[in-house]
This record gives structure tokens, C-alpha cells and sequence, in this order.
């Protein structure tokens, strides 16, 4: 009796411990539920402090994609994008055969697609995705070997640190790229100009024919890429009658064949621009060779194959021209006390928004005593329509802790896009464009809910500098180091540096209309 009657009495004590604790959770300073439905809350508005940051040189190796050609974009200027990358084989020590001799050359690197319309016996219509400027835009593309030996890493006063690249490298490469015997880069197929001075981003289906060993043919369909027919006499002494031990080792054939340079250059017209994944490039040396030292002179000569990657390091080369309004906005019209009208976001080597919680001390511990329950706190930033009439909108922005370059909290979000889109992964956090009737971008909403929460909760926690840039993959968070550092940053988004896009949003001055004007918007419950 007495033995159940201590249990009751323990049981009742738990019971009353787990009710308080559920309670004392729930009620917790700066907690509650999150969601849009916004009915029978309150809601406050604080004021932000916000200005445009130049974003100089920029490393620009191990980027995700790499952009390739001119974009004139005419809010904030040109861009043109060359490109250099690494080689290796995909086999070292390779068994060539004997008198080898090239039959042709092919580079070939895939574009992002989609299909537009299915047709019979697997012909497709396709449209490119990440394709900037003009679609049907010209370019004088060449394709040169490479001077300069990428290197990993390097090597000072006993230290090892990580090699970097960066955008405004171009002349480097450029300075030191070969030119082969005929005078001419790589690409110097003078039968079809379109691999060469009158270059574009070709959306056209493509065919791959493979010979079998019984002669048969075998054609198969293949998604839009960038196919170019190089030089065969180059191919045949730089790899098939080079020393073996030239192809032995992944180190010993980088340093004899250093790599490939991709330079651009105008072509008349309005030219184009695109992204490209080039670790998904290969070049297929296609030749005929004996498989043994005869001195039969009639043995056939079989058909082979040998593939080079593009594997190893890289760099994204840019040079910019900006707008007359873009180069002020970014360097002498900058107001770091009373904050800039305009916040001009942009790609590459380009800037970001510096976003600042002034004076929030104060309002936090008016929270704190007036005990609200935080339900949601979020960032709206208002697209200043007129300006961006004639250029395209990043599909999405960024908003992370500019002090420590690394994600809010509100970052940690696993909801994902129904239509299994990565790149729109993330959508409470956001980020996202919202479009107008008229299917022109209007505002960016961002939520910070769970970073307010924190800075309610504990007095200690740090108000740190917010950055907002584009981006081209939400999913990608490390930062890339500025060349030379400011005062401001040192680093940015490396997902803002892999995009060529930029926009113009409304800032937090005070001379900006309220209903555009960036605000901190936080809604909030009242303890009964």
C-alpha cells in the first residue's frame, strides 16, 4: 500500500514537472509558431540601415558552373567571361597502338536544357537554360593550350596554402596561351565559322555515330552542347606521338599539357552569354592504329579512341565595364550613415547589400520586457521596376551573416519545391522572386525568425552585419576571398560569383517612399 502509493505520488510530481516544462518551452521570450497566416497578431516595424559594397577581384577557381561570353546587360554594363581549365586522361600510361593516326578531334561540352516538344523516333525540340543576352547573340570563340600551370596549391616559408584564382587573371593566361604551328587557336576549323568567329549557344538536337568492330553504325540522340572540331596535327604530336612517360602520371602530363584557355571576344551584333558546368567536358581524339609492331604492311588499322577531361583546376577570367550609375552607386555615391537609395546587387566581380540592424539594443529589450512572442520577422526588399524594365532579374537572392560568412539560422530550412527543383529548395527561408500581375518581378522576401529569436533569447548573442547578394545556387554557402580585403569584407558568396546577373532593390533611407522603403517587419504575440 505504501509502495503504490509512492508511485502515485511520483507519478503526479512528473506529471506537474513535464506540464510546467511544455509550458515554460512554449512561452519561452521570442518563441511561437511560424507560418503566413498572420490573423489576430501584432505586428512592428523597425528601421534598417543599408548600403552598396564594391565587390573587387574575386577567386574564382572551383566554381560549380562557369560563365562563357559577353553580356551587355544595360543597367549595370558588360561582362565578358573567359575561362581556363586543367586537362587529364581518363586512363594514364594509355596503350595507343602503332603508327598512330589522328582522324579527327571533338570538344564537347553539354549546355543546361530542357525539352520543349517530343517528336517521333526520339527527335526533340529543345530550349537552353542560363543563357544571358541575346539567344541567337554571336561570338568569336577560340580554344587555345594553355601556358600557365594551375597548381593545387603552394608553398611559403614551410607553409602549404591552397592556390587561388582570381577574375581579373585574364591577362595572365592570355599573355602566356600557345599558338600552335598554323598560327591559329585550336579551333581553327575554316569550313564552318560557327566554331569559331560567328559562335553561338546552338539549341539544335544533336546525333553521336559510333563504328563497331563488325562496321555497323550506330547513330543515337544527343541534348544540345557546345561541339568544336580542333586541330588534328596538334592532337597527333602533343598526345599520340608523345614521350610515354609524358602520359604516365596525372602531375607529369598537367605540367606537359597544362591545359585549355577559352577566350572570347566580340563578333558583331548583340552577343551572349552562358553557363556552363565544363567538369562534364571531354575532348575525343578519334584515330586509326595497329594493335602490334608487324611488318606486314597490309594489316588493318583499327578504329580507337582516346578522351582527355577536363578535370583539375580552373578559373572564371572577367572583365566589366560598368554603367556610369552602377560605378557611382558602388564607389563615390555610397552612404554608409544615413544608407543608399538604391541597392545595387550583382554578380561575378561585381557587389553586394550591406544590411544593418542599427540601434537594436534597445527595441530588444523591449521585447524582452514586454515578454512578445516572436512568430515571424522577415526582410522585404522592393525591386525598383523602372530601372530593371530592359534586363532580366535573378530568379533569387541571398541573405547571410556578413560578419562570420556563414548562414543565418533561418538557413537551416528542409522544406524543398514541389517540383523537385533544388534550386528552389528552401522556401520558407526564401529568397525567392515574387512577380507582379504582369509576371515582372516585385519584391524578395526573406524570413529571419529564428535569427530574431535568437537575439531575443540571449542578450549576449552578437548583432552581426547581414549581406544580401544574388545567387545562382542556393544550395552553395562557402564564401570566396576577396584579392584584396576592405574595411567592409573580405570575403563573398560563392554562388553570387558563379552568377552574371544583378538587380536593383529600394533600401532603407529615410527619403525612400515607406511602401517601398526596406524595413525589419516582425509580428508578434501578446502574453495573455
Amino acid at each position: 500500500m505504501h509502495n503504490t502509493s509512492f508511485i502515485k505520488k511520483i507519478v503526479l510530481a512528473a506529471s506537474v514537472v513535464l506540464l510546467y516544462s511544455c509550458d515554460k518551452d512554449f512561452n519561452a521570450i521570442g518563441e511561437g509558431l511560424i507560418g503566413d497566416n498572420h490573423f489576430g497578431l501584432e505586428s512592428v516595424k523597425y528601421d534598417v540601415l543599408s548600403y552598396n559594397q564594391e565587390i573587387s577581384p574575386i577567386q574564382s577557381n572551383a566554381l560549380l558552373v562557369n560563365a562563357l561570353g559577353i553580356y551587355d546587360d544595360p543597367v549595370f554594363g558588360s561582362t565578358t567571361a573567359n575561362f581556363v581549365t586543367q586537362v587529364s586522361l581518363t586512363t594514364y600510361a594509355p596503350t595507343i597502338g602503332e603508327e598512330p593516326v589522328v582522324e579527327s578531334v571533338v570538344l564537347s561540352v553539354p549546355y543546361f536544357s530542357h525539352v520543349t516538344e517530343a517528336k517521333a523516333d526520339n527527335v526533340n525540340i529543345y530550349a537552353l537554360d542560363s543563357i544571358y543576352g541575346n539567344r541567337e547573340g554571336k561570338i568569336k570563340l577560340s580554344v587555345y593550350e594553355s601556358g600557365v600551370q594551375m597548381r593545387a596549391s603552394y608553398f611559403d616559408n614551410g607553409s602549404q596554402y591552397a592556390q587561388m584564382y582570381y577574375t581579373d587573371q585574364d591577362g595572365d593566361f592570355d599573355t602566356n596561351k600557345k599558338i600552335h604551328t598554323s598560327g591559329k587557336p585550336l579551333n581553327d576549323d575554316a569550313t564552318d565559322l560557327g566554331q569559331n568567329e560567328t559562335f553561338f549557344f546552338n539549341p539544335a538536337q544533336l546525333e553521336n555515330s559510333v563504328t563497331g568492330t563488325d562496321g555497323k553504325v550506330t547513330v543515337s540522340k544527343v541534348a544540345p552542347e557546345m561541339r568544336l572540331k580542333l586541330n588534328a596535327q596538334f592532337f597527333q604530336e602533343k598526345i599520340l606521338n608523345a614521350d610515354a612517360s609524358k602520359l604516365s602520371k596525372a602531375d607529369l602530363f598537367q605540367e606537359y599539357f597544362r591545359g585549355l584557355y577559352f577566350k572570347v571576344e566580340r563578333s558583331g551584333g548583340n552577343p551572349a552569354l552562358a553557363l556552363l558546368d565544363f567538369t562534364k567536358g571531354k575532348i575525343v581524339i578519334n584515330y586509326k592504329a595497329k594493335t602490334a609492331i608487324t611488318t606486314d604492311p597490309d594489316e588493318t588499322k583499327e578504329d580507337k579512341t582516346l578522351t582527355i577531361e577536363f578535370k583539375g583546376a580552373t578559373a572564371s577570367l572577367l572583365t566589366s565595364t560598368k554603367t556610369p550609375e552602377f560605378e557611382t552607386a558602388v564607389t563615390t555615391g555610397v552612404d554608409t550613415q544615413q544608407g543608399d537609395e538604391r541597392l545595387y546587387l550583382k554578380g561575378g566581380q561585381g557587389s553586394l547589400a550591406v544590411i544593418k540592424l542599427n540601434d537594436f539594443a534597445a527595441k530588444l529589450e523591449e521585447i524582452r520586457t514586454n515578454k512578445w512572442l516572436i512568430n515571424e520577422a522577415n526582410l522585404t526588399f522592393h525591386i525598383d521596376a523602372e530601372k530593371m524594365t530592359n534586363t532580366s532579374e535573378p530568379k533569387r537572392v541571398y541573405l547571410y551573416d556578413l560578419t562570420n560568412n556563414v548562414p543565418i539560422l533561418d538557413y537551416a530550412d528542409s522544406s524543398t519545391d514541389p517540383s523537385g527543383n533544388v534550386k528552389l529548395s528552401r522556401i520558407v527561408y526564401s529568397g525567392i522572386i515574387n512577380l507582379d500581375a504582369s509576371k515582372k518581378g516585385a519584391t524578395y522576401k526573406i524570413r529571419l525568425t529564428n535569427h530574431i529569436r535568437d537575439l531575443i533569447k540571449d542578450a549576449t548573442a552578437k548583432n552581426v552585419t547581414l549581406g544580401l547578394v544574388v545567387t545562382e545556387d542556393i544550395n552553395t554557402i562557402t564564401s570566396n576571398r576577396l584579392k584584396l580585403k576592405n574595411a567592409e569584407i573580405s570575403e563573398a558568396p560563392r554562388a553570387s560569383v558563379m552568377s552574371p546577373q544583378g538587380t536593383i532593390l529600394y533600401g532603407g533611407k529615410s527619403t525612400v517612399p515607406e511602401d517601398k522603403r526596406l524595413q525589419l517587419q516582425i509580428y508578434y504575440t501578446k502574453p495573455n
